[in-house]
């Protein structure tokens, strides 16, 4: 992650919101004092808010994890020609 003192920020705004928003990386701005803030794109923050949200749930965890180990073994649900063709609208 990119860092920048707040100066850097408030002269450049357009360039760096501009950079974050096209380029998905956060930036990490320092102030003075020696507290800093992050900005990152409002898409890139929902995103970590619905992983965040996954990986404490555990019941999806689980099912994450069951539907690994149905893959990994080849033993997970197949679908028959008849709902292929469904799923395809063949």
């Amino acid at each position: 992650m990119d860092t920048v003192s707040v100066n850097q920020f408030r002269d450049k705004l357009k360039t760096f919101v501009e950079q974050v928003v096209t380029n998905h990386t956060p930036l990490k701005v320092t102030r003075r004092a020696g507290e800093a803030f992050v900005v990152m794109s409002a898409d890139d923050w929902e995103r970590e808010q619905e992983t965040l949200y996954i990986l404490q749930n555990n019941n999806l965890m689980k099912q994450i994890a069951d539907s690994m180990a149905t893959h990994n073994k080849n033993t997970g649900y197949s679908p028959t020609s008849e709902q292929m063709n469904e799923i395809t609208g063949i």
